[in-house]
């Protein structure tokens, strides 16, 4: 058996790199809701100005709310039973995370629900949900770059914060969000509101909208280009291409009630989903030039988004979560996890921040599957096989054979992070060692040695931060 695909179903279409719209059939009974511009919701408190994007579950509007004289991000789900049993489940997590402890180191770094409530409609009855407004992801901002890396100083203040709400999620909440990823990072804009009630000052008086907002026409668009070869922009593209798919299309496995009841929507393996984050709209970008980037990010602040896959720590857990690149090696093998697999999809994460490229990309071959190749990529980089791989998961015998060699994929070839770091990405010797320190204890391929968010934050790599 293949763990294919993962993702928890209840999430949303990371849209504004497709100039795609939601199927007009499902606009029907238990269905997405008609909106148009300058309608008004909850009493008229919210009036919608645009649409930011759409998923298979729910359609994202930015809307303004009368009574705080702010905008939000207006969530509007299809109002089936079963998209609205999972909505109700994320708003128990969004409502602990926004209520547990304010104070607490992390709790700036995590996107907040501001409001919930119902709407009635042709289709049916829908739950809405208000999120505050946050600007591009952090896969826009590898975008920015080119995709050849992030700089080391950017990476570590995103680190550190990353950490920080993760730490929050876990110890304060009792959350794991099971699907960290560049996309469901988001940046936090200051002067938000100085610039969206410009843009939207006649929707909100009653004027008609002269202006749509346009989508990009291509993958590059955005990417400097200039000096590239046709091969290298055809990879390039390529590239993009197979990120969006990987993080966009999600074969979904069937999954079962939870005993803790987090209710997980039933749908077949071969149903192909459209996932990602919530708030994953490039609503606000920054203008300045490319030479312009490091100073307008040295200050960044970001903010973890999407918990509409997340789960309650105190659960026994061995379904398939997290989107393939970033998926721990307890997940793929069918053991139990926890909240440290969170802690590996940051170490994938950050690496892919700091280079452009995914730490693991696994394929299939002629005779293996993707996650065969996804084994043996983590051993040539980690080489130790725990017994807790080799015998402690659902498929663990699928993998491996009694003396803990991979079945499928014989020959191995070893390297180390720092030597990754430094000969493919020529990273200075001192940095990659330094780097590669710093993500290793989160990918212990035990989990039960792998850092934690707080012990990490200890980290001689942040310490300059």
């Amino acid at each position: 058996m293949s763990n294919e695909s993962s993702e928890s179903e209840y999430s949303d279409i990371h849209s504004i790199h497709s100039d795609e719209e939601e199927e007009v059939q499902d606009y029907k009974k238990g269905g997405y809701h008609p909106v148009q511009l300058g309608d008004k919701f909850d009493n008229d408190r919210y009036i919608v100005c645009r649409k930011l994007g759409w998923g298979h579950f729910s359609t994202v509007w930015l809307a303004f709310d009368n009574l705080a004289d702010r905008h939000v991000a207006l969530k509007i789900v299809k109002s089936a039973n079963r998209y609205t049993d999972s909505a109700l489940e994320e708003i128990k997590l969004l409502e602990t995370v926004k209520k547990t402890n304010s104070q607490a180191r992390g709790y700036q770094h995590v996107a907040q629900l501001l409001d919930h409530f119902w709407h009635e409609g042709p289709n049916g009855k829908h739950v809405c949900m208000t999120f505050e407004v946050l600007g591009e992801s952090l896969l826009s901002l590898m975008k920015r770059y080119n995709y050849k890396g992030i700089p080391q100083s950017i990476v570590k203040r995103i680190s550190k914060q990353v950490l920080e709400g993760l730490d929050y999620l876990h110890r304060e909440c009792g959350i794991i969000h099971t699907d960290l990823k560049p996309e469901n990072v988001l940046v936090w804009i200051p002067d938000v509101e100085e610039y969206l009630k410009k843009e939207t000052e006649d929707i909100r008086s009653g004027k008609q909208r002269q202006e749509q907002q346009e989508q990009p026409k291509s993958l590059l668009d955005g990417v400097d280009t200039s000096g590239m070869s046709k091969n290298r922009k055809k990879r390039l593209k390529k590239k993009l291409k197979k990120q969006l798919l990987a993080n966009d299309v999600k074969e979904q496995e069937d999954q079962s009630e939870l005993e803790n009841g987090f209710k997980q929507l039933q749908i077949t393996k071969k149903e192909k989903v459209l996932s990602s984050s919530v708030l994953d709209f490039a609503v606000i970008e920054a203008k300045e030039k490319q030479q312009d980037l490091d100073s307008v990010f040295s200050d960044i602040v970001v903010k973890i988004a999407d918990l509409g896959n997340a789960c309650w720590t105190d659960g026994d857990y061995t379904h398939i979560i997290q989107t393939r690149q970033y998926r721990s090696p307890e997940v793929i093998v069918g053991a139990k996890w926890t909240q440290e697999a969170d802690m590996w999809s940051a170490a994938c994460m950050i690496f892919e921040l700091l280079t452009g490229e995914f730490l693991f990309d696994p394929r299939a071959g002629s005779k293996y599957n993707k996650d065969d190749d996804h084994l043996a990529q983590i051993l040539e980089l980690l080489r130790t096989v725990p017994k807790i791989l080799i015998t402690g998961g659902e498929f663990s015998r699928e993998f491996f054979d009694r003396s803990g060699k991979l079945k499928h994929i014989k020959k191995l070839r070893y390297r180390r992070l720092r030597d990754v770091l430094h000969d493919t990405f020529l990273v200075p010797p001192e940095d990659a060692d330094a780097i590669s320190a710093f993500l290793l204890p989160m990918l212990e391929i035990d989990m039960t040695k792998r850092a934690s968010a707080s012990q990490m934050l200890s980290s001689e790599w942040l310490k300059d931060v």
